[in-house]
């Protein structure tokens, strides 16, 4: 993309946005699905990015807390959680903190597992099982993105309660999901495309934070499971999937 001298570069998490990052510091990058701008060096502050990356911010570090709690209060007998974590995210260990701050609330134990590509994915679900894990916590991820209906499938084969970011990954048979919107992040992105096309600088565009949240939890999938989910966690859901 430098090579071809493009206008904006447009990247979507940590992975992406750090490539971004070290190919130039002069083309804009609109970056979005970050957990942590600042932590990761893209921006100087939120309100003053002072480079050139501005964008969206995701906040995924506090939203994995309240995912284990949502995941909690649907399964209250839950003890053991497997999170399934790509090591090649500079983002997870971020996520990670957020995780083991709420668990031990909770009195949930966290068995951390790694797949850095689909070829993993196999003998990750397998020591799941040998974990003996209750319930699966999937780190936001665009390799876990792209794959998720073979995820959601290893997980329902194993009985797996699994709790994802996007509602992509409810749809395509997980049992629920927590965050924020991703075409709704993307098309905010497209919003910063349009300023630095007019002539805006990426350093004088503020990153934005998310301030609309969704959970969706899947019927089907937990009557698979045998679960009965609270009807107070129902009532609380934007959709739910029959």
């Amino acid at each position: 993309m430098v090579r071809l001298k493009v206008d904006v570069i447009i990247a979507a998490g940590t992975p992406a946005t750090l490539a971004a990052k070290n190919a130039t510091k002069e083309i804009p990058i609109v970056m979005t699905l970050v957990s942590d701008p600042v932590g990761a060096g893209f921006v100087a502050s939120l309100s003053q990015p002072g480079a050139n990356i501005t964008g969206l911010a995701s906040i995924a570090n506090e939203v994995v807390g309240k995912q284990l709690e949502l995941l909690k209060e649907a399964i209250p007998e839950v003890s053991r959680v497997a999170v399934l974590r790509n090591p090649g995210n500079q983002s997870h260990p971020l996520m990670l903190r957020g995780a083991d701050a709420v668990r031990r609330a909770l009195g949930v134990q966290l068995q951390i597992l790694d797949a850095r590509n689909p070829e993993e994915f196999d003998a990750t679900f397998t020591a799941m099982t040998r974990k003996q894990a209750g319930a699966l916590l999937v780190l936001a991820d665009g390799m876990f993105f792209q794959h998720r209906t073979r995820i959601t499938d290893l997980a329902a084969k194993r009985r797996l309660p699994a709790m994802f970011q996007g509602k992509e990954n409810v749809e395509a048979g997980g049992l629920m999901s927590y965050g924020v919107s991703v075409p709704d992040m993307v098309r905010r992105a497209a919003t910063y495309v349009g300023k630095i096309l007019n002539g805006a600088k990426p350093a004088d565009l503020p990153v934005e934070q998310p301030t609309k949240f969704e959970l969706v939890i899947n019927m089907k999938t937990a009557k698979a499971l045998d679960l009965t989910i609270p009807p107070s966690l129902l009532l609380r859901a934007d959709q739910v999937i029959n």
